[in-house]
């Protein structure tokens, strides 16, 4: 693991979905700068691992991790109280959680569409309503949400995905506005991606009956540039907006997206 200069050095940052892919990167991005970080994932065993994978490198007390259930209001009451108790604060929230489901608007079941805004969205609803008080007890803060190119640029074949993270573009300005206007010094702004070579991969190549390598290529011819994302590209992006960096940009939205949205 690379030791980085310590852009957000003394940052505590809480991450969901943090078990693997985007999460695990924005995870160890974050502590190789500096930060503090809790891993939280419905895949407690997975959390658990981000947080050994850094501890063995960052040192014991740098990462820890807690099982979390996003669309739980509960839940998300235990994840902010792990917070204070394990990291002594937060001032860095990642809404990184996200599922897609299948199916154009006569094919999509509504329980899966109900399913994905719970997860995709309503996660961040509840995540910032209850993290909120305690980022304002360690101000300055930074709450980071992932969204996707895919809500803002539609496909007939992922309307439920779609809607949920454009919901996510457009709450992520509401929650910037909000914190603004009540002077809270935290800043809320959404990130967008295109296609990353995560886990998530490995499941669509098996589905479409492809080797991983060749779905990867086929991908690629989508995006001007003619590459995958890797994780790092949008961790990359997570660890400027968690720094003290970006401190005047909120309400605002980070397209990783190989030029797609530019066509």
């Amino acid at each position: 693991m690379t030791i980085g200069t310590g852009r957000v050095a003394g940052k505590l940052a809480l991450v969901t979905g943090g078990a693997q892919g985007l999460g695990r990167a924005h995870c160890i991005r974050l502590a190789q700068e500096g930060a503090r970080v809790l891993a939280t994932d419905i895949n407690g065993e997975g959390a658990a691992d981000t947080a050994d994978i850094i501890n063995a490198e960052m040192g014991a007390g740098t990462a820890f991790s807690v099982q979390h259930d996003v669309t739980s209001p509960d839940a998300w009451e235990a994840a902010v109280d792990a917070a204070r108790d394990n990291l002594g604060g937060l001032n860095v929230l990642v809404n990184n959680a996200g599922i897609g489901v299948p199916g154009n608007i006569e094919a999509c079941d509504f329980a899966d569409w109900q399913r994905c805004f719970d997860i995709n969205v309503n996660s961040i609803f509840h995540g910032c309503q209850k993290a909120l008080p305690l980022m304002r007890e360690h101000a300055p803060g930074s709450i980071v949400n992932i969204s996707s190119i895919a809500g803002l640029i539609a496909s007939d074949t992922m309307p439920a995905y779609n809607a949920s993270k454009a919901s996510v573009w457009m709450l992520s300005k509401s929650i910037a506005l909000h914190c603004a206007k009540k002077n809270m010094q935290i800043r809320c702004n959404s990130v967008h991606p295109t296609f990353v070579d995560t886990p998530i991969l490995d499941g669509t190549a098996k589905g479409a009956g492809l080797d991983k390598d060749v779905l990867l290529e086929k991908l690629a011819r989508q995006i001007p540039l003619k590459f995958v994302g890797e994780p790092n590209d949008i961790a990359n992006a997570v660890l400027y907006l968690a720094s003290d960096e970006s401190r005047f940009m909120t309400g605002a939205e980070i397209k990783l997206d190989g030029g797609i949205s530019a066509m």
